[in-house]
């Protein structure tokens, strides 16, 4: 067993869902309420120091209709370890924001509320990333019309938003 998912299950036994190991990546996933603790743990402990956040990703899977999964892709830079850290919640469910743990999960989070539909709360500026303000809908949702269409604003108008 993997040293990050030992220690994780040695600390956090009650929050721990699943884990998996495939070719040598680790992955386990947790209950969302926490995914803030427990990314701080990850950060912090010692004998881990996860302090890279190289990605927050959704995920819609066809198969789960009405939930999504959100995958937190993490580096160890002294140690040269990786870990997924997963978790899954309904449609429209709140998931904490982890923006004050690594700084780069604001823009990731932005762009998993903007394409998902996932609200992080507590982020200090959730809104649209990679669509335009009035955009109707989140694209990457397995229930996205593929078929709309949508108005384009005009060019000043989105330059005044970023």
């Amino acid at each position: 067993m993997n040293k990050a998912i030992e220690i994780l299950k040695n600390n956090f036994s009650e929050a721990i869902i699943e884990t998996s190991s495939f070719r040598g990546d680790e992955a386990i996933v947790v209950d969302k309420n926490k995914i803030a603790e427990i990314g701080l743990f990850l950060r912090d402990h010692n004998e881990l120091k996860f302090q890279m956040l190289m990605d927050i990703c959704g995920v819609d899977y066809l198969k789960n209709k009405g939930f999504l999964e959100v995958v937190y892709h993490l580096y160890s830079p002294e140690f040269k370890k990786r870990i997924r850290i997963k978790t899954r919640l309904k449609e429209k469910e709140m998931l904490p924001s982890v923006h004050k743990i690594w700084k780069a999960a604001n823009w990731f989070e932005r762009e998993a509320f903007d394409l998902f539909g996932i609200c992080f709360d507590n982020h200090p500026n959730l809104k649209r990333l990679l669509t335009y303000e009035g955009f109707k809908g989140h694209a990457l949702l397995k229930d996205y019309p593929i078929d709309l269409r949508q108005e384009i604003p005009k060019p000043d108008k989105l330059i005044e938003d970023m």
